[in-house]
């Protein structure tokens, strides 16, 4: 999830949350769309100068503002990608959009999570390239789950379900991603208080080396400023205005780029990870 960065997909704000009452899509005080927009541009901006192509999904005003987050609706693997099915009710249109786009590119669909089950792209996180773990929360459920375990299994790709707590509600959203943030293979930035232990064993097992974010600046940006995008090993996109998280990265070897995300990503419980669907790395 730390290789190099070569293409992502991604939505324009501008079109996508233009008009979004904020009540009904559950962004708080902060959300401005019209500064959102200018925010995501300025997230494009330092993804496309990390050398990463950007396709862009289709720029309509449809109404699906959550559609910003192209983290969610889908799942590359080395074999193809998954289609997922979203856990929140207003963002069930989305994944059509992420399957046309697949389409366009060439790339094979190996399958889908069809309802009841549920799997959200923020909750899947590759421990390496053969373990998958899922976080079963709000957002993805066990039926979900199971349904990547049977895809991926015949490709030799193990796949574990970890419980999440519920923590600030059903509207609210933790993600697995939402405590940890893979920076190197053998690196990531976490906030422990709120990973599954057995998730947790799982990562020491496997070596890889955890930074802890200040766990004051986690609380004050509802988890946001553990929301990084690694571009490449050890380089990483963060939300602006949490430094000891961005020094608790530079000090285990990160450079960190950051963008003022007030109106987009605090205000609207995403990051730049969620904001972006990987494609191809390496």
């Amino acid at each position: 999830m730390a290789a190099p960065l070569r293409r992502v997909l991604m939505r324009r704000a501008a079109s996508a949350m233009r008009g979004a009452d904020a009540k009904h899509w559950h962004y708080g005080p902060g959300f401005d769309a019209g500064r959102a927009a200018a925010q995501h541009e300025a997230l494009a901006e330092l993804v496309a100068a990390s050398g990463a192509e950007i396709t862009w999904l289709d720029d309509k005003e449809d109404g699906l503002a959550d559609s910003v987050f192209t983290h969610d609706p889908s799942l590359v693997t080395d074999h193809g990608a998954v289609i997922l099915s979203m856990g929140k009710v207003l963002r069930e249109p989305e994944p059509a959009l992420h399957e046309a786009a697949y389409r366009r590119l060439g790339i094979p669909i190996l399958g889908r999570i069809e309802a009841p089950g549920q799997v959200e792209g923020g909750d899947c996180v590759w421990v390496d390239r053969t373990t998958l773990a899922i976080g079963r929360g709000v957002r993805s459920n066990q039926a979900g789950i199971q349904q990547m375990a049977n895809l991926l299994t015949p490709h030799g790709i193990s796949v574990y379900g970890f419980d999440l707590p519920l923590w600030h509600g059903e509207e609210a959203c933790l993600h697995l991603m939402s405590v940890i943030s893979p920076l190197a293979d053998d690196l990531a930035l976490v906030h422990a208080p709120l990973l599954p232990a057995p998730f947790y064993q799982m990562l020491k097992t496997k070596g890889i080396r955890l930074v802890e974010g200040d766990a004051d600046e986690f609380s004050a940006s509802n988890g946001l400023s553990l929301n990084v995008l690694p571009t490449a090993p050890y380089e990483v996109i963060a939300v602006a205005g949490f430094p000891k998280t961005a020094a608790a990265m530079e000090a285990a070897g990160c450079t960190v780029k950051t963008f003022a995300a007030d109106a987009l990503c605090i205000a609207c419980e995403g990051g730049p990870t969620c904001l972006t669907r990987p494609v191809l790395r390496g």
